[in-house]
């Protein structure tokens, strides 16, 4: 998408006919968010919020690859270890960013043909549109990293039908459009050729509301296939819903079909910290009455797991010498205490600054 954007600027803006396009510019690193980038297109958010002329927003990801593949945590983990607040401000800007998605009086109407994953969706999902495509590729995949599902990961995959949004929590399992409709993330599918039609439809089209943006949308919507997921619900149901996530692992390693099995040996694979954090996460999430309250929530989770080692190791050994042997510390579900988790939720002495 978005395959003529060769500025030098990390994310581009214009406006086009009724509507303001933001293009996530960094095809070279898949779009991954940096801290400028969250600013600026929260900025945008905020100067287009009153702009008449600007009656609804469209963003989309440079290049044939990638939508967003997520925050540059290499640049998060490099700024911690240097003693520099980048870290900081980066998180904290990112989720100021996602409120004001969250928040954004018009239409917001996200193209996402490629991948998507961690900032990606958070880019996204908090907006009021999510389009896919036949090259759309969905995951968070920080329990992987050593992190959580940030974002706002807290406050959408618990929304998701059943178990659904726990599986794809702890497991950081990929999936495609038929999934991602199936579940509701993806409001529309259309292919990926009709992106630009899109695009020029929604600046030619006169949009008062989500009703407006939808009419639009809905002339280009296609069928995206039948869901590979579809026949493990009741094994997600089933397994995902358990109170702790040793229950959950004991539940996939009783059950012998191959589909289980391989759950169960990712869930191994997995930071047993995060695993921990995560499930907790969700569980609080789901209760919350707001984004906001979720985002204030992941920013005490965020401080506290820059505070460890985990997050560290799972960026080394993914990211950077891509060797895929992280080696966790606590390396067991064991030796991961309540009270430590606990520790994660608890106010900070400098909290999510929302206005």
């Amino acid at each position: 998408m978005a395959e003529n954007a060769t500025t030098e600027a990390e994310v581009l803006f214009e406006k086009r006919g009724n509507i303001g396009l933001i293009t996530l510019n960094r095809p070279k690193a898949l779009n991954s968010l940096t801290h400028g980038m969250c600013v600026l297109v929260h900025k945008a958010l905020d100067d287009w919020a009153t702009d008449d002329a600007v009656q609804a927003v469209v963003v989309v990801g440079a290049g044939d690859k990638a939508f967003c593949a997520g925050g540059d945590v290499v640049k998060v983990t490099q700024s911690y270890k240097a003693g520099t607040t980048e870290w900081r401000d980066f998180f904290h800007d990112e989720y100021l960013m996602n409120i004001a998605i969250n928040e954004f009086p018009k239409p917001y109407i996200s193209l996402v043909d490629g991948i998507a994953m961690g900032g990606g969706v958070g880019v996204s999902i908090p907006g009021d549109f999510w389009v896919s495509t036949e090259k759309t590729l969905f995951a968070m995949p920080e329990t992987g990293l050593g992190l959580f599902p940030d974002v706002g990961g807290g406050w959408f995959l618990p929304r998701l039908p059943g178990e659904t949004g726990m599986f794809l929590a702890l497991t950081g399992a990929r999936i495609k459009a038929p999934d991602l409709y199936a579940q509701g993330i993806a409001t529309h599918h259309i292919t990926s050729d009709k992106i630009e039609d899109v695009i020029a439809a929604l600046a030619a089209a006169e949009i008062s509301g989500n009703e407006d943006a939808a009419a639009v949308l809905d002339q280009f919507h296609t069928g995206p296939g039948e869901p590979a997921l579809a026949p493990y619900y009741g094994t997600i149901d089933g397994a995902f819903a358990g109170v702790r996530i040793d229950e959950i692992m004991h539940q996939l390693e009783l059950d012998e079909s191959e589909w289980a099995q391989k759950q169960f040996k990712t869930l191994v694979k997995k930071s047993p910290t995060s695993l921990k954090l995560t499930l907790a996460q969700l569980r609080r999430g789901k209760v919350l009455d707001s984004f906001r309250d979720n985002m204030r929530m992941e920013f005490r989770m965020v401080n506290r797991v820059m505070e460890g080692k985990d997050f560290y190791e799972g960026v080394r050994a993914i990211l950077i010498d891509k060797d895929n042997t992280p080696v966790w510390e606590p390396n067991s579900l064991e030796r991961v205490e309540r009270g430590e988790i606990e520790h994660y939720f608890e106010p900070l002495e400098n909290e999510l600054a929302i206005d």
